[in-house]
């Protein structure tokens, strides 16, 4: 596209972007029948283990789906701002985020919290090289540089 002014593999941030909201969706499915399967109806956030002999099983479901949308904020606008110095490298790291998100809250699903670290503890190295990206495009404007593409 004539006169665009980010790089080209930006498409890259955007399309990484919305798959991590193709695996929002999936999550809240995932919610959504286990509210069925555990019998917690909204507008019921967590189940009561005094009320619910399952609360625990579905609470794990819950937490993993919520846990998500609590960084999910973050996640994007380190994609969206780091991506526009280092499309490629915050493309890369999006997907390694979106991966071990999904194994992080496949692990929590299972009624045992410490399963979601098993792979999902990529997604905080994920993270820390997004923030490296978006430093780096912070400080490269401070320098009066332009918010070239590195990597």
């Amino acid at each position: 596209m004539e006169g665009m002014l980010l790089p080209r593999e930006y498409g890259y941030v955007a399309l990484v972007l919305v798959f991590y909201c193709f695996l929002n969706f999936w999550m809240a499915a995932q919610v959504g029948m286990a509210r069925k399967k555990y019998k917690v109806f909204y507008p019921t956030l967590y189940a009561s283990e005094s009320e619910n002999k399952e609360a625990k099983l579905f609470n794990c479901v819950q937490r993993g789906h919520q846990n998500s949308l609590e960084m999910m904020p973050m996640f994007f606008m380190l994609m969206i701002v780091g991506g526009l110095r280092h499309p490629c490298a915050c493309a890369a790291l999006g997907v390694l985020y979106t991966v071990s998100r999904f194994f992080y809250f496949k692990g929590y699903s299972t009624g045992d919290p410490q399963k979601r670290l098993k792979i999902g503890k990529y997604g905080f190295l994920a993270i820390m090289g997004l923030m490296v990206c978006t430093i780096s495009f912070g400080v490269g404007l401070l320098r009066g540089g332009e918010p070239r593409t590195m990597f």
